[in-house]
């Protein structure tokens, strides 16, 4: 071999470089170890929430140390930016998806424009959009030009307005607006970016990750580490539309006559049943009950709103209160035209508005009333205010500070003159909510100077003002997909990944010294050398590890060895032939390449794929498939071959590539694989079918959430527990079609509901904890409150370990592209193939039997699915072990039609002998690389935690039938396809 002292340079500072990177993560653990132990020295296990008092204490204790020098090269502090990072389901946290309403964008741009076209446009691009993949600004234009007449969309009241007068005019026709819209778009979506991204720096997670998906409107928000996850959704989808509107006074005699003509009204319009006497009082019964006595005396009438509302407290700014149980109901009847219509004249634009719940035990809240306009345009808006920060009030409690430009002072000044005049309030509103409405007491406040106060905690207080620093987002932001982790099962998954790491490296190692002797053990160290290389690109990229990411670096460790097979079986092949050690090594490094270079490249175009078309950990797992393509290449090509030269060069040194156990192995057979293809034609074609009748009129597939939307929860107990009687529960609960299913442990279940699933927000994800937490309340240990239960609330082992969210719209999508991805693989195979052998035929074996395998794959998932004690259905991952599958099957081909080309270019085709003669000169590679592949399948399936094992499964099935294949479908249907040219071939011989 050329150039070694370049390739041990090379190698070495590779090596030096990847430690050198992995480094600091060995300092981050050590330190945050030690934190930990701090923490638990100062604070003991006796305490009340401990948990998060400890949290606390770790975080004043590394933001102490942060700076201080470690090893003399770095910080804490630095090295946690440099570190290996890990995903959501190694660490906890909180992945999303963010959907930015184009609508509300597009309804912005055209002033919020009452033109029915225009109005019905939309209406149409949303029904249209369920089933649609196209973007909903193209939805739109499609639905206007249907309905448009003579209506222009340059017309006055829709884009060409008085706000997009610089670009838009009414001369304008439709073709020359639409570009000018697109691009509003993407400039209001990229402006979305640039919030979220300023509010995401300001929560104070390590590694956060923020990124758009093309032109969707969508945005991938990950959050490692996140604990408090309520906090981080309203983070996330908090709009930040900041308004100051001044109150109506409660002795306004309007209200009163509004109320009692709107009580009256509604008896004509809904149906109330009279509420039941409640025997224990609470705040809230004590406050109803003062009602019931009031003099209008309508306690024993059916009255629905005097049931509901209750007289707000004297001295405030509030005109009513209820129960929050009721803010609905009440909110549903002030919004009906019909009630709306009741109000007189001088408060008809009357702006009713709820208050920010003081904590989550409140029962009772405030009812506002603020004075609006036509337009409902407050009389200040947040763009005023120039900088916000987390502050204390006079009393020291936590309060937001703010402060306003030149406008906003001046409008400040004004509206606090006319409270002050009018003896009202101020309310200032966030996002639809009232935090605070004080009154003025010393005339009109000069300065711009405001101050948001109320029952705040500190983290509140810091999120509200980052929010308003950060400015308000452009359009509503839903969270149409997310996956929350807990911490302990983050920890979990790095406990069982890593065992079955550690695992499947052992039994590799010794098989291959078992196996290949002392050549084995060089080829042990070139697998070290490979496992601590990606590690180190890894981390040198910034990448993500993920479980099934080190999913993905075991199963290189099979491809690994599968190159060093190939090379010591050639070796050893050259060595038969009577040519000496140095030659033979020379000429099997030769001779194998051109196998391992097909056999990776084709693994690594699925690898590709896979990484187009997958998100989160899926794109992990490719991502370390893809650096361990690379760096197996370069290990086992180079590495192992400097290892064995320098061996067999010392003098009295002699290397056999067998041992005394495995000598003669596989040798001289003399197998007629073509005589029984029929038999192999017969049982396969059987196998498919019953597997077709399966998929389409037996049990057909499982399909998780990722590809019908809905929403998961694995949920642990602390004793087993029964899913079919949980499931007979939550279906009387969130109606049919919820299901529960055991998942690992008789303790812990995974369920699944598509309970309001085309309903977004983060209250449908809070109703629907309530009603689990409710409904399994008598299967949770005594005491555990709803926080403790919840997702995230801290290092549990109880209650919600994972959740996991995806709406219809995003189904939609990685079903698609999930079909794309495997339809786009099996093309880029055919089109390699054909440009590697110059034959179709190649390209139709290789295809046919991938074709097999999948059908195969998939008809077990649907015969065994609801048979098998461990979670079969189809997501993400499964797909993603389908499209390994493709890649490996595609290896076991590659190798077996190499051997093919290059036999039958020095001997011809000879009927069809050479190919027998082929298949049998690889069949020991063939077998011994499938079972060393197969026992680091297992040892992942049985080791590296429930959340793989359905993952894993698909791929066993896949490696067993992909060797099959690639030997009993791929070469006969090459052969048969071929079939005239080897029979010429025979009578010319």
């Amino acid at each position: 071999m050329q150039n070694k002292g370049l390739i041990k340079l090379f190698a070495l500072l590779f090596g030096l470089v990847s430690i050198y990177q992995l480094s600091y993560t060995f300092i981050t653990n050590k330190v945050e170890k030690e934190a930990a132990l701090f923490a638990a020295s100062r604070i003991s296990e006796s305490e009340d929430n401990y948990v998060s008092k400890r949290e606390e204490l770790e975080a004043s204790y590394l933001d102490s140390i942060g700076n201080n020098p470690i090893l003399g090269y770095t910080t804490y502090s630095e090295a946690k930016k440099k570190e290996l990072n890990k995903g959501l389901d190694l660490k906890g946290g909180i992945n999303v998806t963010l959907q930015i309403s184009v609508k509300d964008i597009l309804k912005g741009l055209a002033n919020n424009t009452k033109n029915p076209v225009f109005n019905k446009a939309l209406a149409d691009a949303d029904s249209a959009s369920k089933s649609s993949d196209d973007t909903y600004i193209e939805l739109f234009f499609e639905a206007f030009d249907k309905i448009k007449g003579d209506t222009k969309l340059a017309s006055p009241d829709i884009f060409a307005n008085k706000g997009l007068s610089d670009e838009i005019n009414f001369q304008m026709s439709d073709d020359e607006v639409k570009p000018i819209i697109r691009r509003k778009i993407d400039e209001s979506v990229v402006s979305a970016f640039e919030v979220l991204r300023e509010r995401i720096d300001g929560f104070g997670v390590t590694q956060p990750n923020i990124q758009r998906e093309g032109n969707s409107g969508r945005i991938l928000v990950e959050l490692p580490g996140a604990r408090d996850i309520a906090r981080a959704q309203d983070l996330l989808s908090s709009t930040a539309q900041l308004e100051f509107w001044e109150t109506y006074k409660q002795s306004n005699p309007s209200f009163s006559t509004f109320l009692i003509q709107a009580n009256e009204k509604l008896k004509e319009i809904v149906k109330v049943d009279k509420p039941e006497q409640v025997k224990e009082e609470s705040e809230l019964d004590s406050l109803l009950s003062d009602v019931s006595a009031d003099s209008l005396e309508m306690a024993s009438q059916v009255n629905p709103l005097y049931e509901l509302l209750i007289p707000a407290n004297p001295g405030t700014h509030a005109m009513f209160r209820a129960a929050i149980k009721d803010t609905a109901t009440i909110g549903s009847y002030l919004r009906m035209p019909e009630i709306r219509r009741l109000l007189p004249a001088d408060i008809q634009f009357t702006k009713f508005v709820w208050e920010r719940p003081a904590t989550e035990d409140t029962e009772v809240i405030d009812l506002y009333a603020l004075k609006s306009n036509r337009e409902g345009v407050p009389r200040i808006s947040g763009d005023v205010v120039s900088d916000a920060r987390a502050d204390f009030d006079q009393f020291g409690k936590p309060a937001v500070s703010m402060t306003m430009n030149a406008k906003g002072a001046k409008e400040w000044e004004k509206l606090t003159g006319d409270a002050y005049n009018n003896q009202t309030g101020i309310a200032i509103v966030l996002d639809n909510k009232v935090y605070t409405a004080p009154g003025v007491s010393s005339g009109p406040i000069s300065g711009g100077r405001s101050e948001i106060t109320g029952n705040f905690t500190v983290n509140e207080t810091k999120d509200i003002s980052n929010v308003l620093r950060a400015g308000k987002l452009p359009a509503s932001a839903e969270i149409i997909q997310s996956e929350i982790v807990g911490p302990s099962l983050g920890q979990e998954a790095i406990d069982s990944g890593f065992m079955s790491f550690a695992i499947a490296m052992c039994i590799v190692l010794l098989w291959m010294i078992f196996y290949y002797g002392k050549a084995g053990a060089f080829a042990d160290i070139a697998l070290l050398l490979n496992i601590l290389l990606i590690f180190g690109v890894l981390t040198s990229l910034n990448a993500v590890l993920t479980l099934p990411g080190i999913a993905g670096i075991v199963l290189t460790i099979g491809m690994s060895v599968d190159a060093n097979v190939l090379i010591f079986e050639r070796i050893k092949e050259e060595l038969a032939k009577g040519k000496g050690k140095s030659q033979a090594v020379a000429d099997g490094f030769g001779n194998a390449l051109s196998s391992i270079l097909d056999a990776n490249i084709t693994t690594g175009l699925t690898a590709i794929i896979l990484f187009i078309f997958g998100s989160g950990p899926i794109k992990g797992f490719a991502t370390t498939l893809l650096i361990g393509i690379i760096t197996s290449l370069f290990t086992a090509i180079f590495i192992t071959r400097l290892l064995v030269d320098w061996y067999i060069d010392g003098k009295g040194r002699t290397l056999e590539f067998t041992t005394s156990i495995t000598k003669g192995l596989f040798q001289n057979l003399d197998i007629d694989f073509l005589v029984k293809r029929k038999i192999a034609y017969v049982l396969s074609s059987i196998l498919v079918v019953v597997g077709i009748i399966s998929l389409f009129f037996g049990p057909g597939l499982q399909q998780g959430v990722d590809f019908i939307g809905g929403r998961s929860y694995t949920v642990r107990f602390e004793k087993a527990v029964n899913p079919s009687e949980i499931a007979s529960e939550l279906n009387t609960v969130f109606g049919s079609g919820t299901n529960v299913k055991t998942f690992g442990e008789a303790n812990q279940i995974k369920i699944t509901t598509p309970y309001k699933v085309d309903v977004e927000g983060i209250e449908v994800d809070t109703e629907i904890q309530d009603k689990l937490y409710n409904t399994l309340q008598k299967y949770l240990p005594d005491g555990l409150s709803k926080e403790e239960f919840t997702v995230g609330s801290s290092d549990k082992s109880i209650g919600i370990l994972q959740s996991v969210k995806v709406g219809p719209t995003i189904a939609d999508d990685i079903k698609n592209n999930a079909f794309l991805a495997i339809l786009g693989s099996l093309a880029v195979v055919f089109l390699y193939i054909l440009f590697r052998f110059r034959r179709w035929q190649f390209s139709l074996g290789a295809v046919v039997a991938v074709f097999h395998d999948v059908m195969i794959v998939l008809g077990v998932f649907s015969i065994l699915g609801k048979i098998m004690p461990f979670n079969m259905e189809i997501d993400q991952a499964f797909i993603a072990a389908i499209l390994t599958v493709i890649g490996y099957s595609l290896n076991d081909t590659v190798v077996v039609f190499d051997r093919i080309r290059e036999i039958i270019a020095e001997r011809g085709w000879k009927g069809g002998d050479n190919i027998n003669s082929a298949i049998n000169s690889t069949l020991g590679r063939t077998l011994n690389t499938s079972l060393t592949t197969l026992v680091v399948l297992l040892a992942i399936f049985i080791f590296g935690g429930e959340s793989l094992r359905g993952f894993m499964f698909a791929m066993i099935v896949g490696v067993v039938v992909g060797t099959y294949s690639s030997v009993f479908i791929a070469t006969p249907v090459m052969y048969d396809a071929l079939s005239k040219k080897i029979t010429k071939d025979r009578a010319s011989n």
